[in-house]
């Protein structure tokens, strides 16, 4: 009988009730026993949700981030938290976002600290929080999360496997502060791993998932004897070992992963289908073969009877020694399908969230052990999706398929060089030196999401929101002048999110109501549905932008999304190549770029904060991505004339390894994270001579700390070490929209304050 089991599901629940409990904790409204009752409540539904299959997973729930659960349960906090007072959950919420709750309990002794630092999971859109390492690193077990889920799922009746983050992937994952080796630390790791196992086995647990996905990546000599080492030491303990890896193929690691002495490995056969045969040859007899066969990061339905086709053979091969399950957690799918009462009913058709892609799986068990016809009613209903999508005419559009098969080079290219446009640009804007501005987005008020609603609801006419969206323009306008910033932003209080925004206005795109899935902590994003070719029926953003630069002498900035993270932040069709999609966006942002441009724009910035999360995770696939990647953004930005000045941001972008392709955008001024490294990330200009302007991000905008004039002071002095002055720009980290009024009108005031003190040295 093959076995069913998930690797695990979305935390935040169907409703996003675990960010709303978050974020009423961290004000001070809610108490530390109301939050953690919310998350057992999570828990228990969810568990409830997947009573079905043969293991359940637990452990996977986190109220921030499972890789700083994992550095909770091992013992290691950084220092700088380890002095405070308070439970366990303060310093994790300081360790997540630099303090705890907002309360009169540490209003006194608890104030800010440095947050740990942020960056994306692998290739998805879902941060975690980077584990701290040192020379003198030391690991001590706290296995209390971990064994309070087991209670409450055993008394729930929950056949629980528990899900850990694996050793090797911990260190790979984590960051040396002081350039130690981390894998020196390994053998001071295990045996507090060692002790994790037997602990979970003392509470009846038979199998233990165990992540291990750094295996989908290049791994130097060292780091493969790492697992030999890891996993001959565990191999001793009492439980049996389901060693997971997802995200991608194995290759030239699949000899290694199938000598590890584990009871069972799961491979993602969304990524890795041709691994499988492979991998069932060389492993040993009796070891169990887990399957991804349902695509865990995508919301379109599985062809059923594609996937019946190659695993029945599969399932005789191996009989019960065959597992199934989604290639990857659910954590990167919205919850549940059914609460869609307003999606595009033929678009709907289409997919499956978590909870769809889990009923999913119960037809292909029930296909495996009782033959086809047991599951006949389900499998001709998904059978007829599968071909009404792939025969849509909605899908297909060949005027713009046309219009990608007309691309040549010379539509990315600017009319002149960088040191040509730029003495027209400081001409034309007459900025003073270190200029400041932000990147784009202000907060988002409670009157900003009231009109929404309304007008949404039908409450509030076009002519009346339009109205509201225009006041709260002019008061960022007025915020800005008063601050002194030299470059403004409008502010964006029309955007409801920076892809979804653009997408709605775009042909080719479906959203729904409740599709959010988490990025960060409370932080939850509703990826637009890309089903579609794509076009631009009309413009999307010059009549705010225009409205922003009545208001104000200062040079005014339009506000775009790039192409490649409109791609990267959706659920893109999986019917085409993915730089098909990119070049139909870019198309279509072009066109809006010189609509702003025609308008009178002179300062234009293409976001591209997800370029590098879209890099594959073998280093021998990157330079293609980057090719039609770099090539988008330039047919995007590069049609203006020399005089227009095209910006971009990039959020969490170590560059040190993309330098080159970075630089061949060829963008005027580039905006990047840096505050929270504290200017690491401009190490990639030691040894790269960056040619155009940056701007180092020196305000942590993911924290409510407020950075001081000195700090800011202090980092971009470090930056002018590596980036001639007269190239650097002061601005924050990312776009404002998740702070207050009161936490950025002091922090700008500060980097305004910082910048003058640097122009007057």
């Amino acid at each position: 009988m093959t076995t069913v089991h998930n690797l695990g599901f979305p935390r935040i629940g169907a409703k996003r009730e675990l960010k709303f409990a978050l974020e009423s904790y961290w004000k001070g409204e809610a108490s530390r026993d109301q939050l953690k009752a919310l998350g057992a409540q999570l828990r228990q539904r969810h568990w409830q949700n997947q009573q079905d299959l043969d293991f359940v997973p637990v452990g996977d729930f986190a109220f921030y981030d499972q890789v700083l659960d994992m550095s909770f349960t091992l013992g290691n906090l950084p220092e700088r938290v380890r002095d405070f007072h308070g439970d366990a959950l303060d310093n994790y919420f300081r360790v997540a976002r630099g303090r705890s709750a907002q309360s009169t309990e540490h209003a006194a002794c608890c104030g800010g600290v440095a947050a740990g630092e942020m960056t994306k999971w692998f290739d998805t859109n879902y941060h975690y929080i980077v584990p701290e390492f040192a020379a003198d690193t030391t690991f001590k077990l706290d296995a209390s999360r971990l064994v309070e889920q087991l209670a409450e799922a055993r008394a729930q009746g929950v056949r629980a496997k528990p899900v850990i983050v694996g050793p090797v992937t911990y260190l790979a994952l984590g960051k040396a502060k002081d350039d130690s080796d981390k894998l020196a630390l390994l053998s001071r790791l295990l045996p507090v791993y060692a002790d994790l196992l037997t602990t979970l086995a003392a509470q009846g647990v038979e199998w233990v998932q165990i992540d291990e996905p750094v295996l989908v990546t290049e791994l130097a000599p060292e780091w493969q004897d790492a697992f030999r080492t890891a996993y001959a030491a565990l191999a001793r303990g009492p439980v049996k070992l389901l060693l997971a890896t997802y995200f991608g193929q194995l290759q030239e690691n699949l000899s290694l992963v199938a000598e590890l002495p584990v009871q069972g490995v799961h491979l993602d056969a969304i990524n890795a289908r041709q691994e499988v045969a492979a991998l069932i040859a060389k492993l040993p007899a009796g070891r169990v073969v887990s399957l991804g066969v349902i695509n865990g990061r995508n919301i379109w339905k599985t062809d059923l009877d594609g996937v019946l086709d190659w695993l029945e053979p599969v399932a005789k091969q191996l009989g019960e020694r065959l597992w199934i399950a989604p290639s990857c957690s659910l954590l990167h799918v919205p919850v549940d399908l059914n609460s869609e009462q307003k999606l595009d009913a033929d678009v709907k058709s289409w997919l499956a969230f978590a909870l769809q892609k889990l009923d999913e799986l119960k037809v292909l068990a029930v296909a495996l052990r009782q033959g086809r016809d047991a599951a006949k009613d389900a499998l001709s209903a998904n059978r007829a999706a599968i071909e009404a999508r792939r025969n849509s005419p909605r899908v297909h559009n060949p005027a713009v398929k046309a219009a990608v098969d007309k691309i040549t080079r010379v539509l990315g290219e600017r009319q002149n060089a960088y040191g040509v446009r730029a003495p027209k640009q400081s001409a034309l804007l007459k900025l003073p030196a270190f200029p400041t501005t932000t990147i784009g987005s202000f907060p988002q008020t409670a009157e900003i999401r009231h009109a929404r609603s309304q007008f949404k609801a039908g409450a509030l006419d076009a002519t009346g929101y339009k109205q509201v969206m225009q006041a709260e323009i002019e008061r960022s306008v007025r915020e800005q002048e008063a601050l002194g910033l030299d470059v403004l932003v409008h502010g964006e209080a029309e955007r409801n999110d920076m892809v979804e925004y653009f997408g709605e206005q775009l042909q080719g795109y479906a959203f729904s109501q409740f599709g959010w899935v988490q990025s960060y902590g409370s932080r939850c994003v509703k990826p637009p549905i890309l089903f579609g070719d794509i076009s631009r029926p009309n413009a999307m953003t010059v009549e705010w932008i225009q409205y922003a630069q009545s208001l104000t002498a200062k040079p005014m900035k339009g506000m775009l999304t790039g192409p490649v993270t409109i791609l990267n932040w959706s659920f893109v069709r999986d019917d085409q190549p993915r730089s098909v999609s990119c070049y139909q966006l870019a198309l279509a942002i072009r066109e809006e770029v010189l609509d702003l441009e025609r308008a009178g724009i002179s300062v234009i910035q293409i976001d591209e904060a997800a370029l590098r999360e879209g890099l594959p995770l073998r280093r021998a696939q990157w330079q293609e991505y980057l090719d039609w990647a770099v090539e988008s953004f330039r047919i995007t930005a590069n049609g203006v004339r020399d005089e227009t000045q095209i910006h971009t941001h990039m959020c969490y972008s170590e560059f040190n390894d993309i330098i080159k392709s970075i630089a061949d955008m060829d963008a005027d001024v580039i905006t990047i994270e840096t505050s929270r490294s504290d200017m690491e990330l401009l190490d990639a200009f030691d040894n790269f001579k960056y040619p155009n302007e940056i701007g180092p991000g020196v305000y942590d905008i993911h924290s409510p700390n407020i950075p001081t004039q000195d700090h800011i002071v202090q980092l971009m002095r470090k930056a002018a070490e590596r980036i001639p002055q007269e190239r650097l720009w002061v601005n924050p980290d990312c776009g404002l929209k998740t702070r207050q009024w009161a936490e950025v009108i002091p922090a700008l005031t500060n980097m305004v304050a910082a910048a003058k003190t640097l122009r007057g040295q």
